[in-house]
């Protein structure tokens, strides 16, 4: 088979600086400080996920910086907006610019134009960041074409001055279409062509390869604008065109008749991967190219497959190996008796752990749950480190906690650290989602401990905060009967507890506060007072003081009915109406002689008495049975 290797394929010199700077930075950095990517430094998983390995955290936007300790910002060979740059210093980071000098250029030529009072025109794709990264450097209007549709509906105002400028990895014959019908409009308008020398190399030579071969490989990432571009141009010269990420991506039974084969490569593609793509197809038979397609695994390695046989206890899967891959039902799940077909279908994808090659029949025992219980603490320790709230299901309440399960990792949470209060009972949270954090983190020893309880503090806390913010004397608000004690009771008003004293509870007396609320109920209450923290209650509402209609109904010479409510030597207390007592004195109970009250009357027996006395200031009624009993000319002679 006859290969040929594109002259220009692999990294430009934009690409190849920006990955050098952050391999250098971080032999430099290491143990000094961490190094973080401002967005992936190149469109390449491969690139990105070995410098991971290396420690450097790709960061995506300014408020993951929030919480990370201050190092080095390595900015993307996309570039980014004027305002990033400067965000990130404030924070204190220290930057380190590997945006392409040739996109360098092209904020510098937007920032010179809009200072001479030209809007911008970019050709290229919106949602690319070396697009987004030019927009940031605009200081007047600016918009973004990257189709003839676009620009034929493109309609700036009569008097505008314009510049045009491109995606440095955009087609050139397209980006010239676009700027002519652009240009048709007749304004006044500056054409810059900004398309990087090494991006219009690459894609002619691409083209002019695809026009001779029977099969065409173009290699690098699927998030990549340039190998996208590079794909497209091959596949209208070739239609046995094939975007790879890597030779395991390559469906070599497709090369079985083919006799020759072109291979290019994205700007963003490192050329460890180009030089394994080619020199697999130069030197290796069909057959051995088809023996070197299939994975060697080792124990403990992660491996993706299909599913091709589900039973009830065991799940057959396709990993790409010699043999077919096992998942056992103990090996799926902790869930005992579980129907794998009840959760797995055939065509499923999913990955799993090596746990042998060979089970002693020549196939391969995998696991699933291990998997995710790794991943599961994986997830753990990224929350204990981030202060996460993590949302889980107690599947088990023990003697002294909950155990929750978050992707097969467990969390303990000691019966202390359920609750902001006592709990009797644990029982109920059997079942229940609860939120908690991770306090304690240590899966060497299984001890990895949450807490519920701080999370309740703090969000009694801020909805305290709250209430006493929105509360005054004098409101009327609603509330809950928390608790009732012989004194009173708790309302729960939505962040703290007000207390309603027995006194508060009725213009009348109130013998037994557990007669009159429950816990549970809803109430309308009156703010009497705040001191502090302390909320004091009424049910004593002004516009419902008995005392304001009772110079009406208990003036002198009504007779009036009344509850006798409590007795002294001198005299009976009468209840006209809750918050209305009126004495009567011994000796106008009867026009006979009444030695003690107790004698004639009982406490709770319902009388008619006459109104002889009234004192609104001092909020004082006499009543008199003897004076109903004298006959009108002896009340008159007496008079």
């Amino acid at each position: 088979m006859e290969v040929l290797l594109a002259k220009s394929a692999g990294f430009c010199p934009g690409v190849k600086r920006a990955v050098d700077m952050v391999y250098e930075q971080t032999d430099r950095m290491k143990g000094i400080e961490p190094v973080y990517t401002y967005g992936p430094i190149i469109h390449n998983d491969e690139v990105v996920k070995d410098l991971e390995k290396k420690g450097v955290r790709v960061i995506h936007s300014l408020e993951e910086l929030e919480n990370l300790p201050i190092g080095t910002v390595i900015i993307r060979s996309h570039g980014v907006a004027r305002e990033i740059y400067e965000a990130i210093e404030a924070k204190g980071f220290h930057i380190v610019d590997a945006t392409c000098p040739f996109v360098k250029r092209i904020h510098n030529i937007v920032e010179e134009q809009g200072k001479d009072g030209r809007d911008i025109i970019i050709i290229g794709n919106p949602e690319h960041p070396e697009v987004q990264g030019i927009q940031g450097w605009c200081l007047t209007p600016s918009v973004v074409i990257q189709s003839a549709e676009e620009a034929e509906a493109f309609s700036p105002a009569d008097s505008a001055k314009m510049c045009i400028i491109s995606q440095t990895t955009f087609n050139y014959n397209k980006f010239k279409e676009l700027v002519e019908i652009i240009c048709k409009k007749g304004y006044d308008i500056n054409c810059i062509n900004s398309i990087c020398n090494a991006t219009a190399v690459r894609q002619e030579e691409a083209r002019e390869i695809a026009s001779k071969v029977d099969a065409m490989i173009v290699i690098g990432d699927k998030s990549s604008s340039n190998t996208r571009k590079l794909y497209e141009i091959s596949l209208k010269e070739c239609e046995n065109t094939y975007y790879i990420q890597t030779l395991v991506d390559l469906d070599l039974t497709a090369f079985e008749s083919i006799r020759n084969v072109g291979i290019t490569a994205g700007a963003s593609t490192p050329n460890n991967i180009i030089k394994e793509v080619h020199t697999a197809m130069s030197e290796m038979s069909f057959e051995q190219l088809l023996e070197a397609s299939l994975k060697t695994i080792r124990n403990g390695e992660v491996v993706e497959g299909t599913v091709i046989d589900v039973k009830e206890d065991e799940i057959i899967l396709n990993i790409g190996y010699k043999a077919d891959g096992i998942i056992t039902r103990s090996e799926y799940s902790n869930t005992a008796n579980l129907d794998l077909r009840t959760v797995v279908n055939v065509g499923d994808t999913m990955q799993a752990k090596v746990l042998k090659v060979n089970d002693g029949e020549g196939q391969v025992l995998l696991t699933y749950k291990r998997l995710l219980a790794e991943k599961g603490n994986k997830r753990l320790e990224d929350a204990y480190n981030n202060k996460e709230v993590l949302t889980a299901k107690v599947v088990n309440v023990l003697d002294g906690g909950l155990s929750v399960v978050v992707e097969e990792a467990r969390v303990f949470i000691p019966a202390s650290l359920v609750s902001d209060t006592y709990e009797k009972n644990l029982g109920k949270y059997e079942g229940q989602e609860i939120s908690f954090v991770i306090t304690e983190f240590n899966p060497r020893k299984r001890r990895i401990i949450g807490d519920r309880k701080q999370l309740l503090v703090a969000e009694k806390a801020q909805k305290q905060k709250e209430l006493f913010e929105r509360i005054n004397v004098g409101d009327v608000v609603e509330g809950k009967v928390k608790n009732v004690t012989d004194f009173g009771a708790f309302i729960d008003l939505g962040g703290a507890d007000g207390l309603l004293h027995i006194s508060e509870m009725s213009w009348g007396r109130v013998e037994n506060p557990k007669k009159l609320l429950k816990v549970g109920d809803d109430i309308t209450v009156l703010i009497k007072d705040i001191q502090g923290e302390k909320i004091a209650l009424s049910l004593k509402f002004a516009d419902q003081n008995p005392w304001l209609t009772a110079s009406e109904k208990y003036a002198v010479g009504n007779v009036v009915e009344g509850k006798v409510a409590r007795m002294t030597d001198f005299g009976a207390f009468v209840e006209l109406e809750p918050g209305v007592d009126a004495l009567l004195h011994v000796s106008q109970i009867s026009r006979e002689h009444v030695e003690k009250p107790a004698d004639v009357l009982k406490v709770g027996e319902i009388i008619t008495a006459k109104v002889v006395d009234f004192n609104e200031e001092e909020r004082k009624i006499s009543l008199s049975i003897k004076a109903m009993e004298v006959p009108a000319k002896e009340e008159t002679v007496e008079e």
